[in-house]
């Protein structure tokens, strides 16, 4: 049996495993005003109260099925444009001009959102146990700035753009990268994994023997994915580390819509706010790297993990960790057989 054959969720298109994925920037969801969504096959209304606190539910009113982002925000209620029924921050109707009994009449399913890094990220799983959205292991509790980089598209899943950065044999070959890539398997959680180089710097030359000088152990680089469709990476020498995020979402295409995000440390001081949007341009040069790298593979590749080689470790490593994700029945599109 060849090893695709044994995949059942890693690169399928319509399996989605439960955790957070990335809707639309938070800025382009007003205080006051609806907005559209859409994850996959489920059209969203998104709406910011007067709370500002913004809130989604499933597109469509449930009387004749006017799209509610032609609707109106009062206070945190959402007053539908064609009869004007009025429901609650929790879906609830509340109001019906026309009548005064709504005792009976259904609700708007609501979706679990939270904002974070400019963008609202929308929950797949469990309504009552959600995860923290994705946050840099290295910066956990640490004060940081952000920004957002590009937003990218990849004519390939998810996974397949997730296993570019851990290809130890693509970097090597193709990009020439100075050190062969170990990349060491720590399970952060169930839906998290990270993967840390271990091989040390080279002293081939003078220059790397100088280099070597900002690393302590290991050429710095680190990646650690959640839920198999967001991930972030970690590189750069001891004295300043870049970190950059790339929340990745699945299109019904099979497709990847990515959006970069940067992240630094804050920094106190005179020369903090002086000395990060510097940092941050930088992290955006090497995220845009990422980004843009190996388009053109990506939009022609078939991909099937049929014949493994020790090379490919790492990504072994990373499609058995997808494997034993939970996938999110509300919003997979199918199942493979």
């Amino acid at each position: 049996m060849a090893y695709f054959d044994r995949i059942k969720q890693f690169g399928v298109n319509g399996f989605v495993p439960e955790g957070w994925y990335w809707l639309v920037r938070s800025g382009e969801v007003k205080r006051g005003k609806a907005h559209p969504a859409k994850f996959l096959k489920t059209e969203l209304v998104l709406f910011r109260g007067e709370d500002n606190v913004v809130r989604a539910f499933d597109a469509y009113c449930p009387h004749m099925g006017a799209h509610l982002c032609d609707g109106f925000v009062e206070g945190n209620s959402l007053r539908c444009p064609f009869h004007y029924w009025k429901f609650n921050s929790d879906g609830k109707c509340i109001e019906i001009p026309a009548q005064v009994e709504n005792n009976n009449i259904p609700g708007l399913k609501s979706h679990k959102i939270q904002e974070a890094y400019g963008l609202i990220w929308l929950w797949t799983g469990d309504m009552s146990d959600p995860e923290e959205i994705p946050v840099i292991p290295e910066l956990k509790g640490i004060p940081t700035d952000y920004k957002l980089g590009s937003n990218f598209l990849k004519k390939c899943h998810p996974n397949v753009v997730m296993i570019n950065a851990i290809d130890a044999q693509h970097f090597r070959s193709v990009h020439q990268l100075i050190v062969d890539l170990n990349m060491k398997v720590t399970p952060l959680s169930k839906r998290c994994i990270q993967l840390s180089n271990t091989t040390p710097m080279p002293e081939k030359n003078s220059l790397l023997r100088f280099a070597k000088r900002f690393y302590t152990k290991a050429l710095t680089y680190e990646m650690t994915y959640w839920w198999g469709h967001t991930g972030s990476v970690m590189v750069g020498p001891d004295f300043i580390h870049f970190y950059i995020i790339f929340a990745l979402r699945p299109t019904l295409s099979g497709h990847t819509e990515g959006q970069t995000i940067l992240v630094t440390k804050k920094r106190k001081g005179i020369l903090g706010p002086l000395l990060n949007p510097i940092i941050l341009f930088a992290t955006k040069l090497v995220g845009d790297y990422f980004a843009k790298g190996d388009t053109i593979i990506f939009n022609r590749i078939n991909f099937k993990f049929n014949n493994p080689i020790r090379a490919d470790k790492a990504i072994i490593d990373f499609v058995e960790h997808y494997e034993e994700q939970i996938g999110a029945k509300n919003y997979m599109t199918h199942e493979r057989d």
